[in-house]
């Protein structure tokens, strides 16, 4: 079940509730008026902590979720969507609502990376869900530019812990914000590709995508 706002007394949503327990005679265009109006009013009275959605891409859908700081997390489709908003709703908070204006930037971007018209995202990130020493490979990950590829060993180093070598794939694998923050790009100190949270192939799809000629 998703995680989603209860309706305040008064608002379209009220209304939108008993539309939808009219069950199949409920009238689709006036429920996603009122649920467009819902979400309009939980953003003005800033009653909406997080908001999200998906989006469909070359390497399966995908949910983005911002806080007001900004961009909190991307999820792919193997981890669950459902299971991915559960956490959020348990790190972040519970009051959670798909909306897609406040993330129409982050989904533009991301399709303009896919195109390859894009190399570096402009966006702003909510960084709360990474802490002490991943935090500080996620800053490092940052660094590694589009096209190229660093090692777990070099990015132990890069982080001031160069016997961390596990710990770095750990920070990795749990990097809230892959493809933004590219822990694709980060590979094993043989050249093999190594494990990522979408999978073997969407990490390959994506360095294939970002080092293959233009054209």
């Amino acid at each position: 079940m998703t995680p989603d706002l209860q309706p305040p007394a008064g608002s379209p949503d009220e209304r939108l509730t008993a539309l939808l327990a009219a069950g199949p005679d409920v009238d689709e265009g006036e429920a996603a008026r009122l649920r467009d109006a819902f979400v309009a009013d939980t953003e003005r009275s800033e009653l909406l902590d997080v908001a999200y959605r998906t989006l469909d891409s070359p390497v399966g859908s995908l949910l983005l979720a911002a806080t007001t700081a900004g961009l909190v997390r991307v999820g792919f489709e193997c981890e669950g969507h459902d299971r991915v908003l559960a956490r959020i709703a348990a790190d972040v908070s519970p009051r959670i609502l798909r909306s897609g204006r406040r993330l129409d930037d982050v989904a533009r971007q991301l399709d303009e990376y896919f195109a390859r018209r894009r190399r570096d995202f402009d966006l702003a990130l909510d960084l709360r869900l990474a802490r002490g020493f991943r935090r500080i490979v996620l800053d490092h990950l940052r660094a590694v530019p589009y096209g190229t590829t660093a090692s777990y060993a070099a990015l132990a180093a890069a982080s001031g812990r160069p016997a961390a070598v596990r710990a770095v794939g750990t920070a990795c694998a749990r990097n809230p914000l892959p493809l933004v923050v590219p822990c694709h790009r980060v590979v094993r100190s043989d050249g093999t590709i190594g494990q990522y949270g979408g999978g073997v192939e969407a990490k390959r799809l994506l360095l294939d995508l970002e080092v293959r000629p233009a054209g």
